[in-house]
């Protein structure tokens, strides 16, 4: 059997590089579609880049949602067994200031993508990202694949019409296309503008000294948080099933942002109450209260489970966070340093 072949937007992200390790692990060549910049944002991939640079199994090509034309050539070039579209402007905060390109991006970037597929005449097994965040204003809990969406942001529009636009081309031209609806997912390799990330870092700099305040918004938002290498392992498993559907992933628990601080604050021996701000700025227009997931679907059909509790993903985040203050700490020392900072920006749950 040949060495497969498979194409990851949004490679350099938390999800894309996670996928890329696995499909690495598992023997693949792996490519990945990079937007041109000023500056490089690859550090979650640098590590991978070694293998790129002596002809190896992962590269990475120039390319972007927004370009159709970038699209066509990149799957032209590559012919893709599999493609994980993952790329997209995925903090739903930002989407409420940056509505137009959100939905260019995330929603028409998706419908680009599958439209290049069809007029290339290929057929690969295609993962589309889909998201909780298009549940919204949920009419029930937990959530499953036949639950109704009631988006509530820009991004979560976009998503919505991402996620139809695929099931369209699945049911209009036999692609073999499925959807993954996600619910909230972290890692060390999270952004820091994303709430889970923005608290294991902001206390564990608070810890060391670095830090004085955190500022944040909506501390009773309820979320169904999981660990981000379980979840590309779900994305892989959809595109070895047998047919192509959509699934919910995630754990079947429901946390609030304040519960997510008590641990984090556990971890570190830490009275967050004493550091944290509650700032309007960070609150949405529109809110989503409650996300909670039904992946009874994934289990029973594509064998998978999470293997990561909430504890250990907030302490996992925790440790890695309180490494690199302390890295930033004693790089900070000496002659010269720069004062502590006392407000982080932020705060949005996604």
């Amino acid at each position: 059997m040949s060495q497969r072949r498979a194409l990851i937007t949004g490679v350099t992200g938390q999800d894309g590089s996670y996928l890329a390790e696995l499909l690495l692990d598992k023997g693949y060549e792996v490519h990945g579609v990079v937007r041109r910049a000023s500056t490089f944002n690859r550090g979650r991939v640098e590590h991978l880049r070694a293998a790129e640079d002596e002809g190896g199994a992962f590269r990475l090509h120039y390319g972007d949602l927004s370009d159709a034309s970038s699209l066509q050539r990149v799957l032209r070039a590559v012919e893709p067994d599999e493609v994980y579209n993952l790329g997209a402007q995925s903090h739903v905060r930002v989407s409420f200031d940056l509505p137009e390109y959100t939905v260019d991006a995330t929603g028409l970037g998706t419908l680009r993508l599958l439209e290049a597929i069809r007029n290339l005449g290929m057929r690969p097994r295609f993962y589309q990202a889909s998201s909780s965040e298009q549940y919204g204003k949920v009419v029930e809990a937990p959530q499953s694949e036949r639950t109704p969406f009631h988006p509530r942001s820009p991004y979560a529009c976009a998503k919505v019409f991402a996620h139809h636009a695929t099931v369209n081309y699945r049911e209009s031209y036999g692609l073999p296309a499925s959807c993954g609806i996600l619910f909230n997912h972290e890692s060390p390799r999270r952004g820091e503008n994303f709430v889970t990330r923005k608290i294991t870092l902001g206390l564990a700099r608070t810890k060391v000294g670095l830090q004085r305040t955190l500022a944040l918004g909506n501390l009773d938002a309820r979320r169904d948080w999981g660990f981000a290498g379980d979840y590309v392992e779900a994305m892989w498993l959809m595109l070895q099933h047998g047919v192509a559907d959509d699934f919910v992933v995630a754990t079947g628990e429901t946390h609030t942002v304040r519960e997510f601080l008590d641990e984090a604050g556990g971890r570190l021996d830490l009275d967050w109450r004493e550091y944290v701000e509650i700032d309007p700025r960070y609150f949405r227009p529109a809110e989503v209260d409650l996300l909670l997931g039904d992946a009874s679907k994934a289990r029973r059909e594509l064998g998978w489970e999470p293997r990561v509790s909430f504890r250990a993903l907030v302490h996992m985040m925790v440790d890695a966070d309180l490494a690199l203050a302390r890295a930033k700490l004693a790089h900070a020392e000496g002659p010269g340093a720069a004062s502590p900072e006392t407000r982080a920006s932020g705060g949005s749950l996604r």
